[in-house]
């Protein structure tokens, strides 16, 4: 599972799918990943709980070809991001589903990402 910005704060905000998911990975039930320029979009200082799922997640470097079909996807999805077109891209490579705490921002870039199942977490 790739996860977004919105699924880390789901876990911050103790949600409970996203709970369960972070107990999963704590586990080594479930394998959790963060590419790297979402852990920049989310980090704001080290506390017991972000540091608990930065320890959870694998962390992944942003290949050039994810970069390359992040940005093919933002000139092709009007209102894109780049996390979360980054996000899409990297799930397109690694087993097709991304979980998110905005559902709609990563429906929209299915359009491009086919393969990709999106998975929403209310991270309000």
């Amino acid at each position: 599972m790739t996860l977004d910005t919105g699924a880390l704060i789901a876990m911050e905000r103790r949600k409970h799918r996203a709970l369960l998911m972070l107990d999963a990975a704590a586990r080594g039930e479930a394998l959790l990943t963060v590419p790297v320029p979402i852990v920049t979009e989310w980090w704001r200082g080290s506390t017991a709980l972000r540091d608990r799922i930065l320890a959870s997640v694998e962390v992944a470097p942003l290949p050039p070809s994810v970069a390359r079909a992040a940005g093919e996807a933002i000139a092709a999805v009007r209102g894109a991001t780049a996390m979360d077109a980054i996000v899409m891209a990297y799930a397109a490579t690694r087993g097709g589903l991304a979980v998110t705490g905005d559902l709609g921002d990563l429906e929209r870039l299915r359009a491009f990402f086919p393969s990709v199942r999106v998975l929403g977490l209310d991270a309000t």
